[in-house]
């Protein structure tokens, strides 16, 4: 059985479709996915065995110039690529109207989410079958159900599985141990506070634990950079694609990290990680799988899942706190001695297994 698959991005959803994977491919043998998914995550799927080829898509990059996409073939070699096999079945797991916009090129049926399920209920216009998956779970769940109701077969109990070959990234013998901090995300209130990082960093080299900061743009290497600064313990990571990063990250005795697509890669690596959670809600979106933490602020007003903090502090707050580096003020219900706390656990538990 031939599936072609359509989860475009983000990085954390794209991660969180492959335990979907593993669960069909043990349930249906020989089953064989192609995958549609944006250019920057490519990579991803080749990990996992029950991936044949990679389909991949700009939709991000060809919205800001459609007329080079049209003037270049690229979109038309893009359509060839999704009709030059013969699927079984094709399922949209993203629940958009960009993604099931790009089923219409396939001739195979296709399954999604019904108009109450999906992120965007247009999206399920476009399926000839529409499958109910309750909202209010963690999207890896929800994904994993979609597949077992579209493939028919039962949803296997139990934590999900990656299906991710995790021992051919692990380097042995371990040199000295080292924790990474993942310290880059999208919104500007899902950071935790420089200082944050650095006090926490500071606190690794009082146990004598190197700390490693990898980087994917300007701003976050001047980020890591400032973390480090005449900190012997830190080390600033060069630039590293995908690849380079899941191998840091697969050899790690730990991870902290903020809400971000990475974290998510970590919790696939099997990397014990503590999760750092804001404005955002790890119920719903948190890393998922073995030995993962997730410290959420309870803040007021938290989670506000809102890109912009609207947060009014009080004369209470201006005395006890730092407005211009503890910001968001979330962010100080987790402060560097509670996260250094769990971290150092964390470390121990992995020195002891």
């Amino acid at each position: 059985m031939r599936v072609l698959l359509v989860k475009t991005s983000s990085l954390g959803d794209v991660i969180h479709a492959l335990p979907a994977l593993t669960d069909a491919a043990r349930a249906i043998p020989g089953i064989t996915f192609d995958w549609v998914v944006e250019e920057g995550f490519a990579e991803i799927p080749t990990w996992h065995p029950a991936v044949g080829k990679v389909i991949p898509v700009a939709i991000r990059r060809w919205r800001k110039n459609i007329w080079e996409t049209l003037k270049s073939g690229e979109w038309k070699r893009f359509k060839q690529s999704l009709r030059a096999e013969q699927y079984d079945l094709v399922i949209d797991a993203q629940g958009l109207a960009k993604s099931a916009w790009l089923t219409r090129y396939v001739k195979a049926p296709v399954a999604g989410l019904d108009k109450h399920s999906a992120r965007e209920p247009l999206a399920s216009r476009f399926y000839q079958r529409r499958l109910a998956v309750a909202r209010g779970q963690h999207a890896v769940e929800r994904v994993r159900q979609l597949f077992a109701l579209a493939l028919g077969y039962d949803l296997p109990k139990g934590l999900g599985d990656y299906g991710l070959d995790v021992e051919r990234l692990i380097e042995l013998p371990r040199n000295k141990p080292y924790v990474v901090f993942l310290h880059g995300t999208t919104w500007d209130t899902k950071h935790w506070p420089e200082v944050y990082w650095r006090d926490l960093t500071v606190r690794m080299g009082h146990l004598g634990i190197e700390v490693r900061l990898p980087w994917g743009n300007p701003a976050e290497k001047a980020r890591a950079e400032r973390i480090a600064s005449g900190l012997p313990n830190a080390v600033v990571l060069p630039k590293l694609n995908l690849a380079g990063v899941a191998k840091v990250l697969a050899n790690a005795s730990a991870c902290v990290a903020v809400d971000t697509g990475l974290g998510h890669l970590a919790a696939a690596l099997d990397v014990p990680t503590i999760s750092l959670f804001g404005p955002t809600n790890p119920g719903l979106t948190g890393a998922y799988g073995k030995v993962q933490v997730h410290l959420a602020s309870d803040f007021p007003c938290a989670p506000c899942l809102q890109k912009k903090c609207t947060y009014q502090p009080t004369a209470q707050d201006q005395q006890r706190f730092d407005l211009k580096n503890e910001w968001p003020l979330c962010f100080t219900r987790l402060n560097p001695e509670r996260v250094a706390s769990r971290l150092s656990t964390l470390l121990l538990a992995e020195e002891l297994r």
